[in-house]
């Protein structure tokens, strides 16, 4: 499988996932499990919305 997530938009996607679910265990909401999906998204380098859309953040 190829990657379309970027080292950037990894960076990016691990810090705004955290600070949604470090949001959702403030205001005790279970909104914050959000914040999975872009740390997972990140962890793993692919990204369905972006396959869908065609987009790549990678430089290869």
């Amino acid at each position: 499988m190829n990657c379309n997530v970027g080292k950037a938009d990894r960076i990016i996607r691990a810090i705004l996932g955290a600070a949604i679910i470090v949001v959702g265990v403030y205001f005790q909401s279970w909104w914050g499990a959000i914040g999975i999906v872009p740390i997972v998204t990140s962890a793993v380098g692919r990204c369905p919305a972006y396959l869908l859309l065609g987009i790549s953040s990678c430089k290869t």
